[in-house]
């Protein structure tokens, strides 16, 4: 469901953040990382392995995983609400499900921890069950 509204610039980012994630993490764009490292490191006798060449591979790699940082991280972050929102909107379709499950990524650590340990023991008795059939 699209809104009628104009892309805004966090939009534009958005789409831009999931296209880079998707090219560079391809196969692809590691071929070409791994190629442009190897012809970087071929043309270190043309330039007698001066300070300046090693500085320009040095530099350019910072810089692109400092922006990568954040491209991933905005991907990652877009990806983990989507996820968690359509769980949401499964648990509230759902009339046996719990509802308080819905708001539990908000849940303090303690209230987490019990959650985990009241399905570890559902799923040790679901073995447990499996294991006397079988």
């Amino acid at each position: 469901m699209q809104s009628a509204n104009p892309p805004t610039l966090r939009d534009r980012f958005n789409q831009l953040a999931e296209r880079l994630t998707v090219i560079l993490g391809s196969f692809e764009a590691l071929a070409g990382s791994i190629v442009l490292v190897v012809v970087w490191a071929l043309t270190g006798p043309i330039f007698n392995f001066s300070d300046t060449w090693q500085l320009f591979i040095n530099t350019t790699t910072t810089v692109i995983t400092f922006w990568m940082v954040f491209v991933i991280q905005n991907s990652a972050n877009r990806s983990a609400k989507a996820t968690q929102l359509k769980l949401d909107e499964i648990i509230r379709s759902i009339e046996s499900a719990r509802d308080d499950f819905i708001a539990l990524d908000k849940a303090t650590e303690s209230t987490m921890v019990e959650r985990e340990t009241e399905f570890d023991e559902i799923a040790a008795r679901a073995n447990g069950k499996a294991k006397l059939r079988g």
